[in-house]
């Protein structure tokens, strides 16, 4: 099987797009616009926060993700508790680290298909005959909820039929931000002084407030942990070349909303009236008015296929956490013929009333990032962990385990510190759904603990004329 996975092919390679790159391939749908929330347009925001996305993007995805952490595969899987499987024989307490990750990634699971969608859906804002209808009885967030109440019930189907469309449209879906990148790169040159680290470290320092803005950046890379959780269905190499690809999309359209912004709104401090009234969404401004119809329906047909990769990983997630015994046993279906596709209804209806319950409470995709990207830095200091363990396993050189270690401690603890600030906003709404999943969890695992005590193990022979009699 995993001779097959790493076979590079056209057919691989879109898999692998379709699979593995919806949460971080939509992205620039928030990421500039929770940057801007509140702040007045200037060079420093702009090129200081685009030269941290670049940067974030190479040192967590690039770096941690696609060229070290995807070496460590069990069997060809990979995963928290994969990577939990492979070291947990070194230290008891690893399943701490390994139940914090897991239970973050259900939580990112649950804040992903609304904020995602919501940020779609919100491009019909940009129209201007929808101003008059959309804003008064709340219609975006009517058509979010029915997508995901449609997105929800056909998971007991599968998506073996509709599956083999994901990658083409997730091609069509980069292709297009990086058309949209480029068509404004003009708009002003002076963008690509943010390919200087100089420039990240310049506004880091010198603007105020700039360290806390590290909570809005760390959203371009969300879905970093997606190529080694869905390593058994893509493979090492169609991962590596694949985000390539994926890189240099995201890249552009980064580049187009920063230098689109500089040229456009320039000293506009963004307030939510200024925004409405201008009509700002730095995603959307990139299109023509005539394209805005069309780039709402790619858009959230990306979401959804984003979403749905999130589900499908929550469902596979939960069914190695059972294995583990660190779930109780859910009822799990097998909708088609289709290798490492399953349903969970449990979980299916658990995450369904969390997405409803977050677009209800939020309304909004400015309101829920505010939310979003505290799961998944949990999610990747547990990862850090687990992986230098693994290092240790290898006998890897103490000097590259403490490097990366360290490293990597400080780059993760300086976001989730950064992220830390939006609790009040609504990340104790992150806390409160990763809280209680790991509450299941960990009274899960001791319980198997203490019945483990009680529990004899004695030879079958003895038992055999009586089980013969009783079948």
């Amino acid at each position: 099987m995993a001779k097959n996975i790493n076979k590079i092919s056209a057919a691989s390679l879109l898999i692998a797009l379709g699979i593995i790159y919806g949460d971080i391939g939509t992205s620039p749908l928030y990421v500039f616009n929770a940057i801007i929330n509140g702040k007045t347009i200037d060079e420093l925001l702009i090129i200081g926060t685009l030269s941290c996305i670049i940067w974030t993007l190479t040192l967590q995805t690039t770096i941690k993700y696609v060229i070290l952490v995807l070496r460590a595969d069990n069997r060809g899987e990979g995963g928290t508790f994969a990577l939990y499987a492979l070291v947990r024989r070194q230290k008891k307490w690893l399943v701490v680290p390994a139940m914090l990750g897991g239970a973050a990634l259900l939580a990112d699971g649950i804040i992903t298909p609304p904020i995602s969608i919501t940020s779609a859906i919100e491009g019909l804002r940009e129209l201007s005959y929808f101003h008059e209808f959309g804003r008064n009885d709340n219609m975006i967030v009517y058509i979010v909820l029915a997508i995901l109440a449609a997105f929800f019930f056909l998971q007991q189907f599968g998506t073996a039929s509709i599956g083999k469309f994901f990658g083409p449209i997730m091609f069509l879906w980069f292709l297009m931000l990086a058309s949209l990148g480029i068509y404004h790169l003009f708009d002003d040159l002076t963008i690509f002084k943010a390919l200087s680290p100089y420039y990240a470290i310049e506004f880091l320092v010198l603007y105020p407030g700039g360290f806390w803005l590290l909570g809005a950046v760390f959203l371009c890379t969300t879905g970093a942990e997606a190529p080694y959780s869905d390593l058994g269905h893509c493979g090492k190499k169609n991962i590596r070349i694949t985000w390539v690809y994926v890189k240099a999309c995201l890249l552009l359209n980064y580049f187009g909303q920063g230098a689109y912004l500089l040229a456009n709104h320039q000293g506009i401090t963004i307030t939510p009236e200024i925004k409405r009234q201008l009509g700002i969404n730095p995603f959307y401004d990139l299109m023509p008015q005539n394209f805005i119809i069309i780039g709402v329906i790619v858009a959230t047909t990306a979401a959804i296929i984003a979403s749905q990769a999130m589900i499908s990983g929550s469902f596979t997630l939960i069914s190695e956490a059972m294995r583990l015994n660190l779930w109780p046993k859910f009822r799990i279906r097998y909708p088609t013929e289709e290798k490492g596709q399953l349903f969970i209804p449990g979980i299916n209806a658990m995450m369904f009333a969390g997405c409803v319950g977050v677009v209800l409470y939020f309304q909004d995709s400015s309101h829920m990032e505010a939310a979003y990207g505290l799961a998944i830095i949990v999610t990747m200091i547990a990862t850090t962990i687990l992986f230098a363990n693994y290092l240790v396993a290898k006998r890897v050189k103490s000097v590259l385990i403490y490097t990366f270690l360290v490293g990597y401690f400080i780059i993760e603890a300086g976001y989730l510190v950064a992220l830390l600030q939006k609790f009040t906003h609504g990340g104790y709404i992150t806390l409160i759904i990763g809280g209680g999943i790991f509450s299941i969890m960990y009274v899960w695992f001791r319980s198997r603990k203490i019945k483990n005590r009680y529990v004899e193990f004695v030879r079958m022979e003895h038992y055999i004329p009586q089980l013969q009699e009783l079948s």
